[in-house]
């Protein structure tokens, strides 16, 4: 039964993989979307090759969420494989919730909120003496990290449009675009890339934690599997391409319209914070600061009122609800594995989860909802800068 669990674990874990690529879509694309600087097949390809070659980079975010969030030593054989199975479960579900409802909540919160709730349903606060959850690692390296991104992600995306709108003060708006919209590529590629970096080590991290309870890896081990690496990219690559198009809707025109210049400031600032948190081992939301990023640059010069505050309050909403949430299903789970045959059952949940989440992007496809915007119907995107014919 061992092996069952493990493979069973292996493939949900990596099924979130796919999940999140599909779920955080919108943080690589929606900008360049947005105004038409790619086409969404040509952005979701470009996305999705560039997160899987971040996932290569770097491995720090992988060890915090292996070694640093909970206590791992109390992972053990299958029971511990049944713990860390329903924790993943609970972010899945989490995650196809807020897909559904077009809230582009965390991922990476969703992940950490389920593993908390699981771990806590099984062993308490305490067990044998020592504490389940590692307070320091989980403030230090995720509370702290993912709020103050956001909040450095605001001032820095306005403070680099303000630069951007001086040095093209003279200059007329379509060439202005036109030149921006030649820029974005590489700055959404760059997006993407760090994106990869951050959200692909997760699942490793799960997939390497698995491995140590089972006694396939030692827990010393300096970086996971190859094969993991290239199991947790492609399944993010993947699930990239899938696309998660009603998210895209609301980074990239809902909290403001962007034009060129408003996205390049987003790509070049979210990015940035990504690769710096990245190596630092801090798994941040990219949702938080890709949104916090939009917010910024989308407020900078005089406009300020052309940000729609109130649908960036139903996104910090759906922040601070994610990890409780999360970690309620993930506790619920974990009850449910204690059952005779929990873990199918455990499994017919994230089952059901998935064909309810393919029925409602079966009936958005129908709907004619999903897919390349119609040039002729879609309206340009409005910014301080009109948008040129490019």
């Amino acid at each position: 039964m061992l092996w069952f669990t493990l493979i069973a674990l292996i493939a949900v874990a990596l099924l979130f993989d796919f999940t999140n690529g599909f779920h955080d879509t919108a943080n690589s694309i929606a900008t360049v979307v947005s105004t038409r600087a790619l086409s969404p097949r040509v952005a979701v390809l470009w996305a999705a090759a560039l997160n899987f070659v971040g996932a290569f980079i770097s491995f720090k975010v992988a060890a915090t969420i292996a070694k640093g969030i909970v206590n791992n030593d109390l992972f053990v054989k299958e029971s511990g494989l049944k713990i860390i199975l329903a924790g993943l479960i609970g972010a899945i579900v989490w995650n196809l919730t807020t897909w559904y409802l077009g809230l582009p909540s965390s991922s990476s919160h969703a992940l950490i909120g389920g593993m908390l709730g699981s771990t806590i349903t099984a062993f308490g606060l305490h067990h044998g003496g020592v504490h389940v959850v590692i307070w320091k690692g989980l403030y230090e390296k995720v509370l702290a990290p993912s709020l103050l991104a956001p909040l450095l992600a605001i001032p820095t995306a306005m403070l680099l449009m303000l630069i951007i709108l001086w040095l093209i003060r003279k200059r007329r708006p379509d060439r202005t675009n036109h030149f921006f919209r030649r820029l974005q590529p590489i700055s959404s590629g760059w997006l993407a890339l760090t994106h990869g970096m951050n959200d692909a080590q997760k699942t490793m991290g799960i997939i390497a934690l698995a491995l140590v309870a089972s006694g396939h890896l030692n827990s010393n081990y300096g970086k996971p599997p190859i094969w993991v690496i290239i199991g947790a990219a492609s399944a993010m690559s993947l699930g990239t391409y899938a696309g998660g198009w009603r998210i895209i809707r609301t980074v990239g025109q809902r909290i403001t319209k962007l034009d060129p210049p408003r996205a390049f400031a987003t790509e070049v600032t979210a990015g940035g914070l990504l690769w710096f948190t990245a190596h630092l081992g801090f798994p941040v939301s990219t949702t938080h600061t890709v949104s916090s990023s939009v917010l910024g640059a989308g407020a900078a010069g005089s406009r300020f009122r052309a940000v729609r505050w109130g649908v960036a309050g139903n996104i910090v909403v759906a922040w601070l609800i994610t990890i409780p949430c999360a970690a309620l299903v993930g506790g619920g789970v974990e009850l449910l594995t204690r059952l005779p045959g929990g873990v199918f059952f455990a499994l017919a949940v994230v089952a059901g989860a998935g064909a309810l989440a393919l029925v409602a992007r079966s009936r958005h496809l129908a709907a004619g909802k999903v897919g390349e915007p119609q040039q002729g119907n879609e309206p340009a995107p409005e910014g301080l800068l009109k948008v040129g014919a490019g």
